[in-house]
């Protein structure tokens, strides 16, 4: 079962710092006390030695190998655990526990030897022999008593221990106090956000009260904040802007399908009537259908780049046979230029030339032409007309929605085609701009579509 980590983030980054620190002071902990008992075995070892060494000096081999002890002025050697064996006889002992003694002579006619014991006492002996002629005649045996040194051991332990426990415990409550005060700049950056969502306000990080403080690194976050921050509330007033267009594009229609349904249900009407009434209902309903259509399709194009690529000369080639089909009176589309290959799909090439075709047919004497031509960074396809062209009162306003070049012209325009077919081209990457020099004057309406090559 995995236990549950702290809530914050100040909270876990304390407590990695001091599992990432107790793990380095346990290993040096650890370390320490290996080389500190190391050091102090070397250290008794030495004494060892050193008394044996002392005690072999006073030893005098005579004639047939027997061992003489000259006692030196200070025989306390003797007296803190030396044995002198000639043979496995002791021939001199001090006084120690009986287990000492065994282990002791045990030791007695062997060479170089360290031997440790733990009952009753802890002790560790060393063996020196004594040799004549090359052979062992005998061997000096001194111990020394290792609670000294494990008592040392055991304090340094147990003060190392305490000063991990207490470094620690200081470590982690730095590490919160640290973090805490690197993450006020957070805190108080998410408390301004709260207050801004709740007034609805316009307000942004970069511009806010004590930007001068912050750390680069929330600095940078502040303006990838900000930018967001942009984004949303473009998308928000785009998705206003779009409600509104709506609601005021669909009143006309639908007031016309509610007109003409209460004119039908008002008294009874000849066939010829009621023929009448219900192509005007089907007509509206159209109009109402194309706006939707449109609305929706510029909304699901509007934030990001459209992928695909389509051939553009052959795209108009298609809409131009399409609109002679539907539109047998109107005037002809002559398609001209190089074939050339936009970075669009065809569905939102079509989207985008579609409104422009559709303006300039109400609009052209008699003829409209399309004209493809790659440029440097992009396609240029420019959609002309014949007609009277846009007035200079209007010019590039002719973009925006609702706006049309004559309301009185009695078309069934909703004044959405040109604004849609420019807010996709603008999601595609491009752009719909209107020629207000044409090559020659008075020619009509001009507009020029800018779209990425492919």
């Amino acid at each position: 079962m995995r236990l549950p980590g702290p809530a914050t983030l100040r909270g876990r980054l304390a407590l990695l710092a001091l599992v990432t620190t107790a793990a380095w002071v346990v290993l040096l902990t650890v370390g320490f006390n290996l080389v500190l008992a190391t050091r102090l075995r070397e250290q008794a070892d030495g004494l060892l030695r050193t008394r044996a060494a002392a005690v072999a000096a006073t030893i005098e081999v005579q004639s047939g190998g027997r061992l003489t002890v000259n006692e030196p002025t200070d025989d306390r050697a003797l007296d803190v655990g030396t044995w002198i064996y000639q043979g496995h006889r002791a021939i001199e002992r001090p006084v120690a526990p009986s287990g000492l003694q065994q282990r002791a002579d045990l030791l007695a006619g062997h060479g170089h030897h360290f031997v440790q014991t733990s009952e009753p006492y802890a002790s560790r002996l060393y063996a020196l022999p004594v040799q004549s002629g090359g052979h062992q005649v005998g061997t000096v045996v001194a111990s020394v008593n290792l609670d000294p040194y494990r008592s040392t051991a055991d304090s340094v332990l147990a003060g190392s221990a305490i000063l991990a426990a207490l470094l620690l415990g200081g470590i982690y409550l730095v590490t919160r106090t640290v973090v805490g005060r690197a993450l006020r700049p957070v805190a108080e950056m998410s408390a301004q956000a709260a207050q801004w969502s709740e007034r609805g306000a316009a307000e942004r990080f970069g511009t806010a009260a004590g930007t001068a403080a912050r750390p680069a690194e929330l600095t940078a976050f502040a303006a990838n904040l900000d930018e967001l921050l942009d984004r949303l509330a473009a998308v928000l007033r785009h998705e206003q802007q779009q409600s509104a267009e709506l609601s005021h594009e669909l009143r006309t229609p639908l007031a016309r399908i509610t007109a003409e349904t209460d004119w039908l249900t008002a008294r009874k009407r000849s066939a010829s009537e009621q023929r009448a009434s219900h192509e005007a209902i089907a007509a509206a309903a159209a109009t109402m259908q194309r706006i939707c259509e449109t609305l929706l399709s510029e909304s699901r194009t509007r934030t990001a780049q459209v992928p695909g690529r389509c051939a553009l000369l052959d795209l108009a080639h298609a809409l131009a046979r399409r609109a002679a089909a539907e539109h047998p009176g109107a005037p002809p589309i002559s398609v001209r230029g190089t074939h050339v290959t936009a970075g669009v799909s065809a569905a939102v090439a079509e989207r985008i030339l579609t409104p422009l075709l559709d303006n300039a047919r109400r609009y052209a004497a008699h003829t409209i032409t399309v004209h493809c031509a790659p440029v440097p960074g992009g396609i240029h396809l420019t959609v002309s007309d014949d007609g009277p062209g846009v007035p200079a009162s209007i010019g590039p306003a002719i973009f925006e929605p609702g706006r049309r070049a004559d309301p009185s012209d009695n078309h069934d325009g909703a004044g959405l085609g040109l604004a849609l077919a420019r807010r996709l081209a603008r999601a595609a990457g491009g752009d719909i701009d209107l020629d207000l020099a044409p090559p020659k004057p008075g020619t009509g309406a001009r507009f020029v579509v800018r779209l990425p090559a492919g």
